[in-house]
């Protein structure tokens, strides 16, 4: 039956092929949404390997954050634009999940967030997710917690309201539009505990920004920040 279920496999895969997310051709048998070219070619920002991490920027001065890392470069009409944009509009939800476990694998090798005790997706409104389908950030927090072997929680931050498009907003109006949409909920649960916020891009910070600033009243509460791509 292993057998017959393995030809028929085959037989789909050649009339069907899965392709690869970033350049189109056709993938492998063991290749999983990239070819192998375009994966050890992924633009990664290795941040997390370095003394000197651009990312923390965004938030100095505003918010206190203990770390902030981001898996690849974005950057208009390069293959990461088209990464999320699957991840997004195109129901890659597992693509989510692979892409935050390749980076968690990769950021356990570094100490910054060793003592990271659990995962927290940045949330969608639920009338947006229903529409979309799913929480893009829920399914990196999956691979993350997966990667990690610590727990993720998509019940521990909520979005009060619905807000519209960030896409063509400057910082202020990203952060006028986003300030007071959070809301942390058993709070006692998170007490003493470094947390891990992640989230699909990071553009102006607005949004994680907002989302640190209810963190940071919370008795022992230290916040990182983890996201699949930065805009730079």
């Amino acid at each position: 039956m292993k057998k017959i279920s393995q030809i028929l496999e085959n037989l789909l895969s050649f009339f069907y092929p899965k392709l690869c997310i970033s350049c189109g051709n056709a993938l492998r048998q063991h290749e999983t949404f990239f070819c192998l070219g375009c994966l050890q070619n992924l633009p990664e920002t290795e941040f997390h390997k370095i003394d000197y991490n651009p990312l923390i920027y965004n938030f100095m001065g505003r918010v206190r954050v203990e770390n902030v890392f981001s898996f690849l470069f974005y950057r208009k009409g390069n293959c990461v634009q088209d990464i999320l944009h699957e991840i997004k509009y195109k129901g890659g939800k597992e693509l989510a999940e692979y892409l935050g476990y390749l980076y968690g694998v990769d950021l356990i090798q570094c100490n910054h967030l060793e003592d990271i005790e659990l995962i927290i997706p940045i949330p969608l409104h639920k009338r947006k997710e229903k529409k979309r389908g799913y929480n893009q950030s829920e399914w990196i927090a999956k691979g993350l917690s997966r990667a990690f072997n610590k727990p993720y929680s998509n019940e521990i931050l909520i979005r009060k309201d619905y807000t519209e498009t960030q896409t063509k907003k400057g910082r202020f109006k990203r952060w006028e539009n986003v300030k007071n949409v959070f809301e942390v909920t058993h709070q006692d649960a998170i007490k003493n505990k470094h947390i891990l916020l992640c989230d699909d891009v990071l553009t102006t910070g607005a949004t994680l920004e907002a989302a640190i600033a209810q963190f940071v009243n919370i008795e022992g509460v230290k916040v990182s920040v983890v996201t699949l791509a930065a805009a730079m």
